[in-house]
């Protein structure tokens, strides 16, 4: 066993200073607006949820032997408790979009392995989940991804981050006025950049209308800390494709390592 322990990745501590990661989380947390309800989520899930709701590769996810598997990112969690607070809000008023804003901190597993630095086997992530409806015109796109893009800004500000790049993806010609909107609300925020990415070859498998990456500047090179996007899997969960789903999440143990370490006092 002890010999296993040494060896297994699975199973070995996180390499990041616990004080550098409780920072990074703190620094989310003080950013997080006060219509987010903070969950404390399962390290489980149910046996496929990741392959069903996100289309994720069942080989990158660890099952169990009792019919679940091990968190591999907490989206697919708030998911869930999205469409569960969706179809109980639509039971009791068909019509209803009232948004549900849901954020979590987990540590999660993936079982992929990369051979390269920074890439690990488990991994501190928060996220962010907002599902409502589609009432026409955008507006529920418009409002929702200016507020979780405003929400990194702050959070990567207040964890030291001096400059921000925002790379967004239109994959819908009718996402056009959404990158407007948010080059317009953000422009004038210090130290941010947004620029638009339409060579970007990830998340067009899962992603709908629009997607983004956030970057940290550090040490004069950008380093990709999180991303998110419109999905459509509440759709399927809920039951009606009126029902709408933006995700966002940033690596905790990423952005960890542009702080400086803890000096003794």
């Amino acid at each position: 066993m002890l010999r296993r322990y040494r060896t297994d990745r699975f199973v070995t501590p996180a390499p990041t200073p616990f004080a550098l990661l409780r920072r990074a989380e703190d620094a989310l947390l003080a950013a997080l607006p006060d219509d987010f309800r903070m969950l404390t989520l399962s390290p489980l899930v149910p046996l496929a949820t990741h392959t069903a709701v996100a289309t994720v590769d069942p080989r990158k996810v660890v099952a169990t032997v009792r019919g679940s598997e091990v968190a591999a990112d907490p989206t697919n969690g708030l998911a869930l408790e999205a469409a569960r607070r969706r179809t109980r809000a639509l039971t009791l008023d068909p019509r209803s979009a009232v948004p549900v804003r849901l954020a979590a901190s987990q540590r999660v597993v993936r079982a992929q392995h990369f051979d390269a630095p920074g890439m690990l086997a488990h991994f501190q992530l928060f996220a962010l989940a907002t599902a409502g409806r589609d009432t026409g015109a955008l507006a529920f796109e418009q409002q929702h991804l200016l507020e979780h893009l405003q929400f990194a800004v702050r959070a990567l500000a207040r964890a030291g981050v001096t400059r921000t790049g925002i790379r967004i993806t239109c994959l819908d010609e009718a996402a056009a006025p959404l990158l407007a909107r948010a080059r317009t609300e953000l422009s004038g925020t210090p130290g941010v950049d947004i620029v638009e990415d339409p060579d970007r070859k990830t998340g067009r498998g899962y992603c709908t209308t629009l997607c983004y990456k956030l970057c940290a500047t550090v040490d004069g090179r950008p380093l990709e800390v999180g991303d998110g996007g419109f999905v459509n899997w509440t759709q399927p969960l809920v039951g009606s494709r009126k029902e709408r789903l933006l995700i966002g999440g940033l690596g905790i143990d990423r952005l960890a390592a542009t702080l400086a370490p803890p000096t003794d006092t």
